[in-house]
């Protein structure tokens, strides 16, 4: 069985729209390493998680990018939205922005304690965030071997990303969660989206239909 680490409802439902009753939630306050990318942080959790729990585990970390204020807030998402507030977020990219560009990016980390093969793929840097876990010192190290200078006994872990590109426009719509209300993608915003239009689009949906296809073969 395997444990998503999350407290949010709407994240689990949106895991199960790919992962069928495989997975659980798993309600784990784990201490958030501080740093730059989403995928540091993903990739600690999930080691800390599987720690705790000793059994298969899923944990994602996403954020918001904007690219006016060079991927702010980006990691800190979470701690910008309950500050801020998303609306409030809007009005300073409207207010300070020509351009409201933005993108969503997630990264998936799974732990279940065994080596995995090197992860294949060549990054697009311009698209898809990277695609190793990174070490304090900006280092990078390989996804496949789950390297981390954060650990002094690391733990294999494999990431899966997923990105859409939107922009930010005011708040429209009353499902989702987070900073759905406010962007948009081709014309409409996340949380005017029902549940299947928006797995087929976002960036979590994207990084758990990759995270799928490959525990399957697992």
């Amino acid at each position: 069985m395997l444990r998503y680490v999350t407290t949010n409802e709407g994240k689990l439902r949106e895991a199960r729209a790919y992962l069928d009753d495989e997975v659980t939630q798993f309600d784990f306050d784990y201490p958030e390493v501080q740093a730059d990318d989403v995928a540091t942080v993903a990739a600690h959790g999930a080691r800390t998680a599987y720690r705790r729990v000793g059994e298969p585990v899923l944990v994602d970390d996403a954020g918001l990018f904007v690219e006016g204020f060079d991927g702010f807030p980006g990691p800190y998402s979470a701690f910008v939205e309950d500050t801020l507030g998303v609306e409030t977020v809007y009005r300073l990219a409207d207010a300070e922005l020509e351009d409201t560009s933005a993108s969503f990016r997630c990264v998936l980390a799974y732990c279940d304690g065994e080596p995995f093969d090197a992860t294949p793929d060549p990054v697009d840097r311009e698209d898809r965030v990277v695609a190793a876990a990174t070490g304090a010192d900006g280092a990078e190290t390989d996804a496949g071997d789950g390297g981390d200078a954060l650990d002094d006994d690391p733990i294999p872990v494999k990431l899966f990303e997923g990105v859409v590109r939107g922009e930010l426009v005011a708040p429209r719509g009353d499902g989702g969660f987070g900073y759905d209300p406010i962007f948009e993608y081709d014309g409409t915003t996340m949380a005017e989206m029902d549940a299947t239009e928006k797995n087929a689009v976002s960036h979590r949906g994207r990084a758990l239909e990759k995270f799928a296809e490959w525990v399957q073969q697992r």
